[in-house]
């Protein structure tokens, strides 16, 4: 479903996949909107399918959900199989926790929780890397909500670590990119997933509902800021060159 920003783009859309009927691209969604682009929403978990080409795209952003990229169902196959897509294209394509791990499945590396069980559920502190910090300033304090990490794809550059999960944030060549945490999230989103998600408050390592909202008011303007200067470096510069 193309979904078009108020004011008129000579841009062209952004590919949005997610993974659940109510689910929202949140924050991306509205970001990109008013940087110009239109956005073609999909849900491959409804049936929905995803294009043969991205030609006619700026690029991807497949977002999270509560799947596993290891799980058996045909839609994760195909979306990791579709990733050929955006790779072989040399496409601006932006994983998102689960996004990110499918793009490391594609890439033949390994998802697997942690051996002790623990998760990043709340709010985390964020380490950029060398490669990182010559890229961008990034936020001090990230959200996060997920029990699996995953391995650096042969080829890939660490931007951001993690002290529970290493892995948090990397990039494959020029165009691919996965994240581990979240800052798409709005907050009536982050309301949703404290009440939904409030199960999994007593997993090891998980902060209580209390903190999620708390730490929004202390951490995310700078996560914002960053979101805005992130998605530019992913989309921006690209689809200038393509004009």
């Amino acid at each position: 479903m193309l979904h078009n920003p108020s004011r008129p783009s000579r841009k062209r859309p952004v590919l949005i996949v997610l993974h659940q009927e109510r689910s929202s691209p949140g924050r991306v969604g509205q970001l990109l909107e008013a940087k110009g682009f239109p956005l073609d929403i999909r849900r491959p978990v409804l049936g929905q399918s995803l294009p043969d080409t991205l030609q006619q795209h700026a690029g991807a952003v497949v977002f999270g959900g509560p799947m596993s990229a290891n799980d058996p169902d045909a839609f994760v196959r195909t979306e990791i199989d579709w990733l050929d897509v955006p790779l072989k294209e040399n496409r601006p394509y932006l994983g998102i926790c689960l996004g990110a791990q499918m793009l490391v499945r594609h890439l033949g590396g390994m998802v697997a929780p942690r051996p002790d069980g623990q998760v990043e559920i709340g709010w985390y502190p964020l380490h950029p890397t060398e490669h990182g910090r010559l890229l961008m300033h990034w936020p001090r304090m990230v959200y996060h909500f997920h029990r699996e990490g995953f391995d650096l794809p042969h080829g890939s550059k660490l931007l951001a670590t993690g002290d529970t999960y290493p892995n948090q944030a990397f990039r494959y060549g020029e165009n691919a990119w996965g994240l581990q945490f979240h800052a798409e999230l709005t907050r009536a989103m982050m309301q949703r997933w404290v009440v939904h998600g409030a199960h999994r408050f007593v997993m090891p390592n998980a902060q209580v509902g209390r903190v999620h909202l708390e730490g929004r008011m202390l951490f995310d303007a700078p996560l914002k800021a960053w979101l805005s200067d992130f998605l530019d470096l992913v989309f921006e510069k690209q689809e200038q060159a393509a004009q």
